[in-house]
């Protein structure tokens, strides 16, 4: 005779249904206390009841059932407290992730229909120093992030006189082929050794549509949008590097909300 809950009494006082209790005994992750060998009935002991509360709570986490596994096999309080702890802070960054596409689409949804203000603009070839690398575009930020702060080190360790904004240019396979190459720098007087991944350079003029972007890099794609369909719509969109001017950067404030990046966009102008 059986002493334990049928899986449906456990399924009234677990509040996880037959379907989901026949899951995870399938996948070893709350197996039942007896099962009868003769009817198949499975039988579960009240011991398991706060396990199974336990396995509602991380899977309402969406922890995978891989890792509620981890969690019940762990051996000390520690061991559990950190595999419990390292998923909430994947949880963690995917919201903060939800949250920054909340706000860029609220961004987007506000926006005045005119879009951005565009200018035209010729700017000079100029010498500078800079690191140009071929980079994923997934990892295009980082990259980018690192090698201001490397630049900016350099220039106030060597004293060099600044002669413009720190600047960024982006081949558009970057963009097309998610990989490509990308050129900070920083436009100095004089002439500069190479050090490490910092080169000399020369920065070359262009004819450019500019717009002014506000805040962080995450809906720069939107200034962007304004200066390509301007481009487009006038036909005066030519081939070459994306350009950009840190006016405020995460080396002159703390939040990325204060950022002022200008975007220049290569265009043929008659009258230049």
């Amino acid at each position: 005779m059986h002493t334990g809950l049928t899986v449906g009494a456990f399924s009234r006082v677990t509040h996880l249904s037959i379907k989901t209790l026949r899951h995870y005994h399938d996948v070893g992750l709350l197996a039942p206390a007896d099962v009868d060998p003769g009817t198949g009935y499975r039988y579960y002991s009240l011991e398991q009841v706060p396990t199974a509360q336990v396995i509602v709570r991380l899977r309402d986490l969406d922890m995978p059932v891989a890792d509620v596994k981890a969690v019940l096999a762990a051996e000390d309080v520690s061991t559990r407290n950190e595999l419990i702890a390292a998923h909430l802070a994947r949880l963690e960054d995917r919201l903060a992730q939800a949250q920054s596409a909340v706000e860029s689409l609220r961004e987007l949804l506000s926006r005045p229909a005119y879009g951005s203000t565009i200018e035209y603009r010729t700017v000079r070839e100029q010498p500078a120093i800079g690191i140009r690398e071929v980079v994923e575009r997934q990892d295009v930020v980082s990259w980018w992030q690192g090698a201001l702060g490397e630049l900016h080190g350099f220039t106030t360790a060597r004293g060099l006189h600044r002669t413009g904004p720190i600047g960024g240019l982006f081949a558009s396979e970057l963009l097309q082929d998610e990989r490509g190459e990308a050129l900070v720098f920083v436009p100095v007087d004089g002439d500069v050794r190479p050090v490490g991944r910092i080169d000399a350079v020369v920065v070359p003029g262009a004819e450019l549509a500019v717009a002014v972007h506000r805040g962080p890099l995450q809906t720069i794609d939107l200034t962007y949008g304004d200066l390509g369909t301007h481009a487009a719509r006038h036909e005066i969109g030519v081939d070459g590097p994306l350009r950009e001017f840190y006016l405020r950067s995460p080396l002159d404030v703390a939040s990325e909300h204060d950022w002022v990046t200008e975007v220049g966009w290569p265009i043929f102008r008659s009258n230049g």
